[in-house]
């Protein structure tokens, strides 16, 4: 028999386990249905962000704008249908806003070699920008009964699952498909693992990058419909929350490391429960906002610290102006 090794993934679940059983004894309210049905909700949409932001880590990058990829198409989307646009009219602008927009990224750190913490926080600040500038006349807009055909995506269930979570299992299947079965989720990881050696043995280095912010994009959005459709509504201030955090939190506690070249959807899986979970239980309990951004700093401080010991970077695999 294999010997039994304690890897991070397994750790973050035994914790996951024992936070979870610990509040559902000790916590009033946290194993009601109501309140595991938010969690489930909430923690699915954090998920599908999850998925976006791994592949792009385990590309050797990390994308600050996703948060605004989740606000701004969406609400578009909501905006041009409730200014009297049709939906095929409204979803095909934010398509297009949303493809500009992830190739721009893409395009910026994979031929101008900008880093990507910078692009993304640039392109991120100038997104949500643009939306408040231009597109919505509030700051919450409102589902309109037009795009009630395309609520099926946040709301309801299937086979007694709500439906934001049957999306992020839908993500979580395509995303391992990518990753594990086709050519082009190898090169990502051969991308993550050492740039200049998957270069030099001729993988097309550059259009990988590209193609990773694309999807980065692409799932940021989606999430904004799911969460549009399943609170009826798009918070478009979003983007000032600490959200982008939360999905980083995710990934790295997760063990997917920021060295680039492992991890997978398994590990979103086990962060993103932990990560949720953690965040329900401080809400009932009643601890400021401000308490809650201490305490995710604090374990996102100790997160990359675990990261950086177990993952070192070398010679052969540092980069220079990397992440």
């Amino acid at each position: 028999m294999k010997k039994f090794r304690f890897t991070q993934e397994r750790i973050v679940f035994a914790i996951f386990v024992a936070l979870f059983i610990c509040l559902s004894v000790f916590l009033d309210g946290f194993f009601r249905f109501d309140n595991l049905l938010t969690l489930v909700q909430n923690v699915a949409i954090l998920g599908i962000l999850g998925l976006g932001m791994s592949v792009v880590v385990i590309g050797r990058g990390i994308d600050i704008s996703m948060i605004a990829a989740l606000a701004v198409p969406p609400g578009l989307v909501l905006q041009m249908v409730q200014d009297g646009h049709s939906p095929a009219t409204a979803c095909c602008a934010a398509l297009a806003l949303v493809l500009v927009f992830g190739l721009v990224n893409g395009w910026l750190i994979a031929y101008a070699e900008v880093p990507s913490l910078f692009v993304t926080l640039a392109s991120g600040l100038f997104l949500a920008g643009l939306g408040q500038v231009a597109f919505f006349q509030l700051d919450v807009v409102q589902w309109p009964a037009e795009l009630d055909s395309l609520a099926w995506f946040g709301r309801g269930t299937l086979a007694g699952a709500p439906m934001p979570v049957v999306m992020f299992a839908l993500a979580a299947f395509g995303m391992t498909v990518f990753l594990r079965r086709l050519c082009l989720g190898s090169f990502v990881y051969a991308q993550g693992d050492n740039p200049l050696a998957a270069r030099a043995t001729g993988l097309p280095s550059r259009p990988v990058i590209l193609l990773q912010y694309l999807a980065s994009a692409l799932i940021g959005a989606f999430a904004g419909m799911v969460m549009a459709a399943s609170v009826n509504s798009m918070p478009t201030r979003v983007y000032n929350s600490t959200m982008v955090y939360d999905v980083v939190l995710v990934v790295v506690l997760g063990g997917i490391g920021l060295s680039g070249g492992r991890g997978g959807v398994g590990n979103v899986v086990i962060g993103m429960l932990l990560i949720g979970t953690m965040l329900n239980g401080l809400t009932i309990m009643d601890i400021s906002y401000s308490a809650q951004n201490i305490i995710k700093g604090v374990i996102l401080l100790a997160a990359i610290l675990i990261d950086t010991i177990l993952n070192p970077r070398n010679e052969e695999t540092a980069q220079q102006g990397d992440i």
